[in-house]
């Protein structure tokens, strides 16, 4: 599941103050690598998008690991056939206060399940927190002007301060 670009290109372009499109396609690709690396801080999707992802199946809850869970649309037994869909009947799916998504065997044999849905913070760019946004448009403009500096340095502290109270940590 690829992160989807949290911050336009031109807010992107303004914020490291290119006025040309010269820069754009280097550009695009630390916006990519900021949102990516933002989503793998925070443990959480950010711009909403549809999942599907295996998990086994069992008679007890499973948490999917994917999170806020905005939907969940479908469940499918997987087998070496493949995947097929099974009634609604024979098994439960939950959404949490905390966006957590659940699902269990009701009956059946199965040992894994294919669970199909839409997970995000915000349905847009603009539905994200403004922190959120703003440390990843402070590391995009690092990024950018470290680019030629073999070490690179370290990220702005400020970056991480603006991500770690949305930052979600799970316990095995």
């Amino acid at each position: 599941m690829l992160a989807e670009p949290i911050i336009t290109m031109s807010e992107a372009q303004a914020f490291v103050r290119i006025e040309t499109g010269e820069e754009e396609a280097l550009l695009a690709g630390l916006i990519r690598t900021a949102s990516a690396l933002c989503e793998a801080f925070i443990n959480q999707v950010a711009v909403a998008r549809d999942f599907e992802l295996d998990v086994p199946a069992s008679s007890a809850w499973v948490r999917l690991p994917v999170t806020p869970v905005r939907a969940i649309t479908n469940v499918a037994i997987v087998d070496a056939a493949g995947a097929t869909p099974i009634p609604s009947d024979q098994y439960a799916a939950d959404i949490d206060f905390n966006g957590d998504g659940w699902v269990r065997m009701l009956s059946g044999d199965a040992t894994r399940l294919r669970v199909a849905g839409r997970a995000g913070m915000g349905e847009s760019q603009n539905g994200i927190p403004e922190p959120i946004r703003q440390g990843v448009l402070r590391l995009i403009a690092h990024m950018f002007t470290a680019r030629d500096n073999a070490a690179g340095g370290e990220p702005p502290a400020a970056v991480t301060a603006l991500w770690r109270p949305y930052r979600r940590m799970r316990l095995a």
